[in-house]
């Protein structure tokens, strides 16, 4: 018997501990979990990847783009995925924020990101829309 694809999840997160981190607890509640080091390889994989259903990105990483112009990029190229934006830096203003996205402050309560992260990845397509 064939079991359906785990859900995928973009994970953008510049300090190597804290990506292994995300990685093994997104893996072990039954996520794909898919690491990029920064914004720029973010894109390159949402470009060659059509299955990836939410990104969670740090707002503060290295390179010419940060988490919330990664987060406008997304908005605007692949609409229907899912945003959740995390920081140990001050909140951002909400205007800050695309649509649809959700912020977390850093260290964030994993049970809180794998509810929001489950909520993100089971929406039927028609719920990803605006």
């Amino acid at each position: 018997m064939s079991h359906p694809p785990k859900p995928a999840v973009l994970v953008v997160e510049d300090e190597p501990l804290l990506l292994l981190d995300d990685m093994c607890l997104f893996e072990e509640a039954g996520f794909e979990a898919i690491p990029a080091a920064n914004a720029a390889e973010a894109i390159c994989i949402l470009e060659e990847r059509l299955d990836i259903r939410v990104v969670i990105t740090d707002i503060g990483m290295p390179g010419r783009m940060d988490g919330l112009s990664l987060c406008a990029t997304i908005r605007d190229r692949w609409p229907p995925i899912e945003l959740i934006v995390v920081s140990g830096q001050p909140r951002p203003a909400p205007s800050e924020l695309p649509p649809r996205s959700l912020f977390l402050a850093k260290p964030y309560d994993s049970k809180q990101m794998l509810a929001a992260l489950r909520g993100f990845a089971t929406a039927t397509p028609s719920q990803h829309t605006a």
